[in-house]
């Protein structure tokens, strides 16, 4: 143990001799009734009784004021004890509350273990010291930032819940922890996590990061893939499980087809490998849930759920004078059923549930149609976009980096005769770029997803390349999602878009705990509703309405499936790179004190009432009497 202040020591050494002073020289005359003057004789003694300096008796006031006084010293004093932990003005708190914080390796799991540790950091701010919480994990939340107030922070750490949408990404928190300790120089940095974190590259904090790993074990079986795969007649159930820790194990799978049983599978799995299952189930089965038997130290992972693609292709509207290419190279997709309608149609009245998109190959009916639109060397200018000419000769540029439309498809060797001139608006991303104009943009607008590609096909020699099937395929992608067992997989905390016209009058989503969200016609807003809260693993069920008739149904199916959150195993240090030079974030016993002056003030205060009790106790006993014969007398 230590002392912040061991001149406050001196007040012993000062205020001691003064109280232990003022009781050798108290007079001590007492009032006594006596029987006899013969006794006056002891009046003499009396003078020699109340002489200075004499030897102190036993007084239980004096011990109580002279021990009250060694505890405000000490008080003063500030002692603590050396522990690991914080001793900076400024704390940064990043918080882990990801799916792998659920781990029940730490009582009651990590995050509450997590919990723990950063309230114990709380104590240790010093007085005027301030903390900012922040909680990664999926969307990154900042519920405190810059406050000395000890039970808000408190509050907020006690807040904080396990997530499972998104896995640990640092690079958020500490480019903003970096903002906020640049502002003042005695700033420190602490993590409070398993380790199982993505890290910044590229970024130096200006002040210095500490790293308080939680959890133990390593040990966890995952189920890391499950689908239903649409056959002729029938579907193909296949699951996957996966043992992300160092012992080999052996797991029971259960299978369930629309909540009954199915079959079960004794799995021996080795370190780090995977066993797959693949089963053939009826074509009628909606929706299939895997469950590992037994239990192991994140349940979150042994329950995997799949729903069926079967006879749910998306239709796609073709208005075209005839297009050969366009007719075989839809056709060839799969989750695709194409419906091809002459060119002068004008007329809609599918939903968009019903069509969800509507290409448009040389043609802009209007009004247009709903739903997502690909226009295809558009005649006339719409409300999306302007026609202002044409590009003959046009040079092809591809848009470079992450283009998910030109993913796997190489442009560069496309020859194109002509394009129509177009200026795009503010919604438009442009995919292919040319001297004159895009070639190709793509956007949203509206909650409707548009495509523009401003050439003919019979003008190029695109429909002779491999890369015309590949962009076809993407742009359907874009276009039609929900299409396919991909799309059938929701991501923990990823929004559900749903398509919507002025037919549907309402859009319902059940929960997997069987609860419902409703949203109606006066509340449905642009051409989507978006439903966010999705947090929850298990089986959404959207459905949509009109005139209370139900006209689609949907199931979507969220599950974990982050092998960076069911690698348990945590890690020692994080390699961090710091402005002062060090790389390592490991905390060591001196980097933290835990002060504990206020349980010292407390005990004071409890030893003041006591002797202040002991110094009135004639006159309370003199009340207690006086209560208890009112009292008696009152009853009689």
């Amino acid at each position: 143990m230590s002392i912040l202040s061991p001149l406050a020591l001196l007040g012993a050494a000062v205020i001691g001799p003064l109280i232990i002073a003022i009781y050798l020289l108290k007079l001590r005359r007492e009032e006594r009734t006596i029987s006899s003057t013969f006794l006056w004789r002891r009046v003499v003694r009396d003078v020699e009784a109340n002489t200075p300096w004499q030897r102190l008796r036993r007084n239980l006031l004096l011990l109580l004021q002279l021990l009250l006084m060694l505890l405000l010293v000490v008080a003063l004093a500030r002692p603590f004890m050396t522990t690991q932990g914080i001793s900076s003005g400024n704390l940064i708190m990043v918080i882990d509350r990801s799916a792998s914080m659920g781990a029940t390796d730490e009582t009651p799991d990590r995050l509450g273990a997590a919990k723990q540790r950063a309230l114990q950091l709380i104590d240790q701010l010093p007085d005027g010291g301030r903390a900012t919480i922040i909680a990664i994990g999926g969307l990154m939340q900042v519920p405190v930032a810059a406050t000395s107030d000890r039970r808000e922070l408190r509050q907020a750490i006690e807040q904080i819940q396990l997530t499972t949408s998104g896995s640990s990404d640092l690079t958020q928190a500490l480019t903003l922890a970096s903002a906020l300790a640049a502002r003042e120089s005695e700033s420190e940095v602490a993590i409070i996590s398993d380790g199982n974190v993505s890290l910044p590259s590229d970024l130096r904090l200006p002040a210095r990061v500490s790293y308080f790993p939680v959890g133990r074990s390593g040990e966890n079986v995952a189920i890391s893939a499950i689908s239903l795969q649409p056959e002729v007649s029938s579907q193909n159930l296949f699951v996957q499980v996966t043992n992300y820790g160092a012992q080999p194990v052996s797991r029971r799978l259960d299978l369930y087809l629309d909540g009954a049983v199915f079959n079960a599978y004794t799995l021996n799995l080795e370190p780090g490998r995977e066993q797959s299952i693949i089963a053939e189930v009826p074509a009628q089965v909606q929706i299939a849930e895997a469950h590992l038997a037994g239990s192991d130290i994140l349940p979150t992972d042994d329950r995997a759920f799949a729903v069926t693609t079967l006879g749910e292709a998306a239709t796609v509207r073709l208005l075209s004078p005839g297009n050969r290419f366009l007719e075989v190279g839809l056709g060839l997709l799969p989750g695709i059923r194409l419906l091809v309608a002459p060119a002068t149609t004008n007329s809609f009245t599918e939903t968009v549930a019903q069509v969800p998109v509507t290409i448009l190959d040389g043609v802009v009916p209007e009004p247009l149609p709903p739903g997502n639109l690909f226009f295809i060397n558009p005649p006339r200018s719409t409300d999306y976009f302007s026609v202002t000419g044409e590009i003959e000769f046009p040079s092809v540029r591809p848009a470079t980096g992450e283009e998910p439309l030109l993913r796997n498809v190489s442009m560069s060797d496309v020859s194109i005769l002509k394009a129509v001139r177009i200026v795009p608006g503010s919604w438009a991303q442009i995919v292919v770029d040319s001297d004159g104009g895009p070639l190709l943009i793509a956007g949203e607008r509206a909650g409707r997803r548009l495509a523009v590609m401003t050439f003919d096909l019979h003008n190029s020699d695109l429909p002779l390349q491999i890369a015309f099937p590949l962009l076809l395929s993407n742009l359907m992608n874009f276009l039609a999602p929900g299409v396919g067992n991909e799309a059938a997989q929701l991501r923990p905390g990823e929004p559900l878009s749903v398509q919507v016209d002025s037919q549907i009058s309402e859009v319902r989503v059940t929960r997997p705990d069987g609860s419902r969200w409703s949203s109606r016609a006066e509340q449905l807003q642009g051409d989507q509703v978006i439903y966010a809260e999705t947090e929850a693993l298990g089986i959404y069920t959207v459905e949509e309405f009109g005139d209370g008739e139900l006209l689609a149904r949907r199931h979507y199916a969220a599950n974990l499936f982050a092998p960076e959150e069911s690698r348990l195993l945590p890690k020692d240090d994080l390699r961090i790179a710091q402005s002062s030079g060090l790389q390592s974030t490991l905390v060591r016993e001196r980097e933290g004190r835990q002060e504990f002056w206020r349980w010292v003030a407390m005990v004071a205060l409890i030893v003041l009432v006591a002797e202040w009790l002991v110094y009135q106790r004639h006159g309370l006993h003199y009340l207690w009497s006086r209560w208890r014969s009112r009292r008696s007398v009152g009853s009689s």
